[in-house]
């Protein structure tokens, strides 16, 4: 059996199967039964087409029958479900359940062609359509509605690696993280007639809210098996400190968990009238502390709308020229900050070498710059709040543990907006709390 492969013309693709067959993909401004297809896309669309089979699986579980589905679809799309984790395989999730709709409204549509325009400014296959537009209006804010996939507001298209100028298929060569092979088989039985798209839309659909029910359980068990040990213990500081770093070690993707801990403080601080002229700001999106959105670092408190005080947390890391130097960079665009900070997780190196600098920046625009341990970090928080004698230690630990285990089981997302699925973060801080 001979391979498949691509072929990249200056106006076309062409794909060629195992069997010798040819699709043909030409590039240009969106033909006339592109545009016809797509209008009739939309109108399904936009009459809430998705919204009414989520309803149908929700309301109506016991009248689904995915017998058209055999069992190794099905084992592709439960794998496909079990892939998401809280940093990767929800753009596949997203770009798969919005295939699945495109092609069940319009089976005449290919579902490989992600790109469709009638400007000539604009990359533009004649058969495609514009998925980015698609999921933006009608895909991402519903699935964000129900919960059923933790996604940027602005849509799981605006992922690079889902937007390269090339065919989806088996040969697709952008590093696309989650269950990429199961994806791609998805794309191929679709294409080639051998999966029924309704049926396999409606499972996929049966088993994110499932996932979602399940996750508010084990929520409302976790945060009252917190209440328990709260009401039974007197926790201080290092209690607090030793089970949310217990938690932190034993789970996936520590950084951001690290991130939501110094959060999950400042929220417990903030309950207090230890500062009553400052704000915190609500967490930001993993990786957008940076200057195009205008953050300073992972944590900031705010007073009369500017940062005057922020946090970046730093883990596994301990070597921090660059991130002082960026740090300087924002600092000039942030007039009001006075304290800022990086938190290590492990002991930080080189500090002789970096002090000069620190003091440097520290002169120039006249703030306080400090590097930290993590626990050091908490410390110094715990000091600057119980100084006030408005709580107490105990206070101030059982409010710690009960933010940050309320902001992985998605109670504050007024302050807290996790969109990274916590469902694994969580269960093992149900662990964690029955070893306690």
């Amino acid at each position: 059996m001979s391979e498949r492969y691509l072929k990249v013309y200056t106006d076309r693709s062409e794909l060629v199967l195992t069997d010798g067959t040819i699709q043909y993909f030409t590039e240009g401004g969106m033909n006339q039964q592109a545009k016809i297809r797509y209008r009739k896309i939309i109108s399904e669309f936009a009459d809430g087409y998705l919204e009414k089979q989520i309803l149908v699986c929700r309301d109506n579980s016991s009248n689904l029958n995915f017998s058209q589905l055999n069992q190794e679809q099905k084992n592709l799309l439960d794998k496909l479900v079990q892939s998401v984790t809280s940093e990767v395989g929800r753009a596949l999730i997203g770009l798969t359940i919005l295939q699945l709709c495109v092609k069940s409204v319009e089976p005449e549509q290919n579902i490989r062609l992600h790109k469709g325009s009638s400007s000539t400014r604009d990359f533009s296959w004649c058969d495609g359509i514009s998925m980015r537009s698609l999921d933006k209006q009608y895909i991402t804010p519903v699935l964000r509605k129900y919960e059923l996939l933790r996604l940027n507001a602005d849509g799981f298209m605006m992922t690079r690696s889902l937007a390269e100028n090339y065919p989806y298929s088996s040969v697709y060569k952008a590093n696309i993280r989650g269950a990429r092979i199961e994806w791609i088989h998805l794309v191929e039985g679709i294409e080639e007639n051998q999966l029924n798209s309704e049926s396999a839309l409606l499972y996929i659909l049966s088993q994110l809210i499932n996932r979602a029910d399940n996750f508010k359980i084990l929520a409302l068990q976790t945060i009252e098996q917190l209440h328990l040990f709260l009401e039974t213990n007197l926790v201080n500081q290092d209690i607090a400190l030793s089970f949310i770093l217990r938690h932190i070690n034993k789970s996936d993707y520590a950084a951001r968990l690290m991130e939501i801990s110094m959060h999950s403080l400042m929220q417990a601080i903030q309950q207090y009238p230890i500062s009553p002229y400052k704000s915190l700001k609500p967490l930001s999106q993993m990786r957008s502390a940076n200057k195009k959105h205008g953050n300073i670092a992972d944590i900031e408190i705010l007073e009369d709308r500017q940062i005057v005080e922020a946090w970046d947390a730093k883990y596994g890391k301990s070597y921090l020229r660059d991130e002082i130097e960026e740090l300087s960079e924002k600092l000039e665009i942030h007039p009001a900050l006075r304290k800022a900070g990086f938190v290590t997780s492990i002991e930080p190196e080189r500090i002789d070498e970096l002090k000069p600098r620190c003091e440097e920046i520290e002169e120039i625009f006249g703030i306080s710059l400090k590097i930290l341990t993590f626990e050091q970090w908490v410390q110094e928080q715990f000091t600057h709040a119980l100084e006030e004698d408005i709580i107490t230690e105990n206070e101030l630990a059982s409010a710690w543990m009960k933010a940050y285990t309320e902001s992985l089981a998605q109670q504050r997302r007024n302050i807290a907006p996790i969109d990274e699925p916590c469902y694994q973060w969580l269960s093992t801080l149900n662990e964690t709390l029955r070893d306690l």
